[in-house]
């Protein structure tokens, strides 16, 4: 796969196998958190900036999809553990299922569908963030 520019990534994916009421404790629906998300080293963490879209992807075989959606809140940074993001995300009040995603024509071709054991960050195109969109209306 080419590496990836800037105008291919119109949203970041990060992915938890946690549920997102463990991995913020008392997080309600239309809530927005702030945390930090773990990243793998690699060239994507470059192209990362404070402010871009970002969603929350649960993975695993219990309601695998996006559960909350926001943005970037700040830079790349190093946690004890490696890199890691702060996020600043909404919990959705219904999550938008795996399932659905890979029902669409254009998001069943995201990476977090075709690559479920990709590490974090992944990413969304244009078209992909759009369709992903479009099932929270």
């Amino acid at each position: 796969m080419p590496r990836l520019q800037p105008a291919d990534v119109a949203c970041w994916v990060v992915k938890t196998a946690r549920p997102p009421e463990v991995v913020v404790p008392g997080w309600r629906a239309g809530q927005a958190a702030t945390f930090s998300r773990c990243l793998r080293p690699s060239y994507r963490l470059g192209l990362m900036r404070p402010g871009a879209p970002c969603l929350l992807w649960l993975s695993g075989a219990d309601r695998p999809g996006v559960h909350a959606v926001g943005e970037l809140a700040g830079e790349v940074g190093e946690d004890p553990g490696g890199p890691a993001v702060p996020v600043r995300l909404t919990l959705l009040a219904a999550p938008v299922p795996r399932g659905d995603l890979l029902a669409d024509p254009v998001a069943r071709d995201a990476e977090v569908l075709r690559m479920p054991a990709g590490s974090n960050p992944s990413y969304l195109t244009p078209a992909q963030y759009a369709a992903v969109l479009g099932s929270l209306a």
